[in-house]
């Protein structure tokens, strides 16, 4: 028998899943499950910090580099590995290496079995009162839990996170003593889990929230956008009166154009401020080119709390005003 194979001309044809597996040289077959692996684009990338996984709101897998703030469906990912200056190249060459592979490899792709997978979501907290090591650990920032409390912020003594595997229901219950913190709206609703002491999920996201909005006066001038909640915190701990601010879920997250359009109207100008690393520097200058928003760079340490628990208030407020005035003149 002589096997005929056509060879495509149109990326449609081209199943995204493919794109994955053969760019990143998977070594498993993506049927609706995430994969984490280091990144491709830091190579001295210690822990796995890029993300492959299937969006349920695009109907495709896409990845995420947290290590350098990159993300996207898979053209992007073949452009940006291929240093290529368009899409449309990126998208020929992805259709030649099919054709390429086809030759040799005759999968049948429509014939693979696609479950997506169902993810634990924070189901039940406990909160408790706050102790002696959560002092130790925010006072090194110079934030009180005055301040915290303020933005609504407060210890977790527990958390269960649940989902739904063959109809029946998985529970997986979190106790940490020490060091979990819920990130709540004014209204109580919980939207993010902080555990600073912990290498992997140090941030589970429950739902979608612009940092800081609830604590917005709209009566000063300037308006900051940080990477963070907790660099929020330790920038009104600085005391200035003439700009407020707030952070998205990530400096790798883009705040809406609809959003960025209400801010203007309300504040005479806006910046941004993110950690000193690629990754912040990264997303200022995706601020810069999406809203045309300009970037303050604070070259003490990484991060503004950072900066904060090592050099102290005075001396990175005395650092950060210039900078500040700068941009925001």
């Amino acid at each position: 028998m002589i096997n005929t194979i056509s060879l495509i001309s149109g990326l449609e044809e081209v199943p995204r899943e493919w794109i994955f597996e053969f760019y990143l040289e998977l070594g498993e077959k993506l049927c609706g499950q995430d994969v984490r692996i280091k990144s491709i684009f830091n190579l001295v990338d210690k822990r796995p910090s890029f993300y492959v996984y299937y969006s349920k709101a695009h109907g495709r897998y896409k990845f995420k580099d947290f290590s350098v703030g990159r993300g996207g469906d898979g053209i992007t990912l073949v452009q940006q590995l291929f240093k290529l200056s368009t899409r449309g190249e990126a998208a020929h060459k992805v259709i030649m290496d099919y054709n390429q592979f086809s030759l040799t490899n005759a999968e049948d792709y429509s014939l693979r079995e696609f479950k997506v997978q169902q993810k634990y979501k924070v189901s039940e907290f406990i909160k408790r009162s706050w102790t002696n090591v959560d002092q130790k650990f925010w006072t090194q920032f110079h934030i009180g839990s005055k301040l915290l409390e303020h933005y609504q912020v407060f210890p977790l003594e527990s958390y269960k996170m649940t989902k739904e595997v063959n109809g029946d229901l998985q529970e997986l219950e979190i106790t940490g003593r020490y060091c979990i913190y819920g990130y709540f709206r004014a209204d109580g609703t919980l939207y993010k889990i902080y555990q600073p002491l912990v290498k992997d999920n140090k941030f589970i996201k429950v739902r979608d929230y612009i940092q800081g909005t609830d604590q917005l006066t709209y009566k000063t001038p300037y308006l900051v956008i940080l990477s963070s909640l907790k660099d929020v915190i330790g920038f009104t701990r600085l005391g200035y009166k003439q700009a407020e601010a707030v952070a998205p879920d990530s400096e790798n997250t883009l705040i809406p154009k609809h959003v960025i359009g209400a801010y203007r109207l309300k504040y005479k100008n806006i910046c941004t401020l993110f950690d000193n690393d690629q990754a912040g520097i990264d997303g200022m200058a995706k601020y810069k080119e999406a809203h045309g928003i300009s970037g303050c760079l604070l070259l003490l340490s990484k991060d503004l709390t950072d900066s904060m628990k090592e050099h102290g208030v005075q001396k990175v407020k005395e650092t950060l005003t210039p900078i500040l005035n700068q941009v925001l003149k």
